[in-house]
């Protein structure tokens, strides 16, 4: 194994004749792949651990109670995910059947939780357009809000949800005047305000404030524990003390209350204390590579520099000929010569994502070195496309 400098990680090697380490791994998928710090191992392991079902476990008590001082909410809750916790947090606050959420058409709670706020809990859905930074047009936004109620013919604006970081858009931090707007426009027609949070923590750190700065514009939060800050599962969710309340109802009715947490609940707490800080190196790197991308000779990508704000980079591909999936495949595999060329062979593992979009996303398992490397191997697959392609003319 090969020892990476970021909290006593490793990134994976594997050898040929006589233990010669000849590949190197690099994992660039989402956050959920890094492996699990040593410090967070040994917290569940020494973990008190009580049956939870009434609230008796301590350590899932000291999880919430620092975690709501954290985000400066009267009260929070364990949930096993950040999916589950944005679906407790419609299901809190729209209680009537004919109540609707304003969400962006982009955002990660209407296309990737499999329509769960209609499926799960009757409640419908409006969309407002995600502008390129992961905002809305708050004219628009306001347009979308059904305020004639009790009109029979529409449904009951109750909810408008944003999501910060924005992950489609490339990990952007939403502009605390942004929010500070919304806020006020959820007041003035008596709506309340959800932020899906799950990078939360990344947004916190790239603007330079305490997390309850950006939180302090909504009602209610969801944090996950286990992407940017490396826990085995679970997400927070946040908000009024009453809210809370009805939260713990709607946990149940998903199936979300695990008899005995402290081990997970210990990870979580661990990771809000020790890894918020070190998500500056995650943002670091990855703006290093963008960079490189953007340098590239031959220039094969496109990408924002500018716009890469926290750990995510997204970017696409100049050249028609080659698609998001192929130089993905091309990335993942040791191509021949590369172990003469770069003195070893490189796997850096990423996905095509929306609208031929390819994602990069940084987390604690990947070092500076290991940017490094996918800088080499994104140099040498390029190199070596527009050569093959040269020859084939």
């Amino acid at each position: 194994m090969g020892r990476s400098s970021v909290q006593g990680y490793c990134t994976t090697l594997k050898t040929g004749p006589g233990g010669v380490a000849r590949t190197r791994v690099v994992d660039l998928r989402s956050e959920v792949v890094a492996k699990l710090a040593p410090a967070i191992r040994k917290a569940m392991l020494e973990a008190e651990v009580e049956y939870n079902l009434m609230g008796e476990d301590p350590t899932a008590r000291e999880l919430q109670e620092f975690a709501a001082d954290m985000c400066q909410m009267e009260a929070a809750l364990f949930v096993p995910s950040g999916t589950m916790a944005n679906l407790i947090a419609v299901m809190a606050h729209c209680r009537e059947r004919d109540s609707e959420i304003i969400v962006g058409d982009l955002s990660h709670m209407h296309l990737f939780a499999q329509g769960g706020t209609a499926q799960l809990a009757s409640i419908h859905s409006t969309t407002a357009t995600t502008l390129p930074d992961g905002t809305f047009d708050l004219e628009q936004l306001e347009s979308k809000i059904h305020h004639g109620y009790p009109d029979p013919h529409y449904p009951r604006s109750r909810l408008i949800c944003v999501e910060n970081t924005h992950n489609i858009r490339g990990g952007r931090v939403l502009p605390l005047t942004f929010l500070r707007e919304v806020r006020a426009l959820a007041d003035t027609y008596g709506l309340s305000v959800h932020m899906d949070g799950a990078r939360v923590m990344n947004a916190a750190v790239a603007q330079g404030v305490p997390p309850s700065t950006i939180m302090q514009h909504a009602h209610t939060v969801t944090v996950s524990l286990s992407k940017g800050l490396g826990a085995t599962v679970g997400a927070i969710l946040a908000g009024p003390r009453d809210f809370i309340s009805r939260a713990v109802r709607c946990r149940q009715a998903l199936g979300g209350e695990m008899m005995k947490t402290g081990m997970l609940a210990a990870a979580g707490k661990l990771c809000l204390l020790e890894m918020i800080g070190r998500l500056e190196e995650d943002h670091r790197n990855a703006k290093t590579f963008a960079q490189a991308l953007d340098d590239c000779d031959p220039p094969l990508f496109a990408v924002d520099t500018a716009a890469v704000e926290t750990n995510i980079v997204c970017f696409s591909l100049r050249e028609p000929s080659l698609s998001p999936y192929e130089f993905c495949t091309r990335m993942g595999q040791v191509g021949a010569g590369e172990v003469a060329a770069l003195g070893q062979g490189i796997q850096v593992h990423m996905f095509p994502y929306q609208n031929n979009i390819i994602r990069a996303v940084w987390h604690l398992g990947i070092s500076s070195e290991d940017t490094q490397l996918a800088i080499q191997k994104m140099q040498f697959v390029a190199s070596q496309y527009l050569r093959d392609k040269l020859r084939a003319q």
